[in-house]
């Protein structure tokens, strides 16, 4: 198939390139720094030039298109100006989905865990209660309701804790993590935040694997099946990789002041395994 990559050369974006050039044609899109995109197929442009968007749809022609490209946390939502934000996390959206439509192309977005309400227990299920507290994640719920309300052949991702080590320039908070401890540096982790956590290079084998299925029109919740708090991840690391679990310091959301503090957004993935996609254990990731 032709696969269209939104957001290439980001944290996931790197690994979809890898993964899905092995059995596909694909057509990464970047905006800045290039990353791997530059082994493959690629295009440099902003992902709110409609009329550049527009002409990939007619010269590419994708059968799918997998929409990784956001202001992708809430900590860079919030250094940008809330325009700018939603010109990207929706009004971007809003345009692949209405192109996508037009030329009968299955569009695959990437939303997020953090559009549920954090304080209402635990393994949430699809149908839970929604109340994103950052702009970050109303942008990204936005983006859901702009697609639904456009056409109906999507695949919406509500993704979890991305884990793993970012490719190039790309970093997440695990890879600082493990960066730090393997340096000898003290690292503050929540003790009261569940999620559950999901391999980058699992991440895009199950999107490699949902391209493959004849699924339109739903919404899953996209990672791992453990429940485990930001600071338990971390003793996970020390013990699997040798490092030492004096360095890891216990804090609250609280006491360490976030802004958002989102307490259990941990993922019943049922629906994502009644299709036969599942991720490994996140001892095995």
């Amino acid at each position: 198939m032709k696969i269209f990559i939104t957001g290439g050369s980001g944290l996931l974006g790197q690994y979809l390139n890898i993964e899905l050039s092995k059995k596909h044609n694909i057509l990464a899109q970047y905006q800045t720094s290039a990353g791997n995109c530059k082994d493959f197929n690629s295009i440099q442009l902003s992902i709110t030039d409609q009329t550049k968007l527009a002409e990939i749809f007619n010269s590419f022609k994708p059968d799918v298109v997998v929409h990784a490209a956001a202001v992708s946390n809430p900590e860079k939502a919030d250094k940008l100006s809330a325009d700018v934000v939603y010109d990207i996390n929706v009004n971007a959206t809003k345009k692949l989905a209405e192109l996508c439509a037009k030329n009968n192309s299955k569009l695959i977005y990437l939303s997020t865990d953090l559009v549920y309400a954090g304080y209402r227990g635990s393994m949430l299920k699809e149908d839970a209660k929604l109340i994103p507290l950052s702009l970050y994640a109303e942008t990204k719920l936005m983006g859901e309701i702009k697609i639904q309300e456009t056409f109906n052949n999507y695949i919406i991702l509500r993704e979890a804790l991305l884990i793993g080590f970012g490719l190039n320039h790309s970093r997440n908070n695990f890879h600082l993590m493990y960066d730090n401890l393997r340096n000898g540096k003290e690292v503050i982790l929540f003790t009261d935040q569940y999620r559950t956590p999901l391999s980058l290079i699992d991440s895009a084998r199950m999107i490699g694997e949902l391209i493959e299925k004849n699924i339109s029109g739903e919404i899953l919740n996209f990672g791992g099946s453990e429940r485990i708090s930001r600071y338990e991840l971390g003793v996970l690391v020390c013990e699997l990789g040798g490092l030492d679990k004096n360095l890891l310091v216990k804090k609250t959301m609280e006491e360490a002041g976030v802004t958002y503090k989102v307490a259990d957004v941990s993922l019943n993935t049922e629906k994502l395994s009644s299709f036969e996609v599942k991720a490994k254990s996140i001892r095995e990731s």
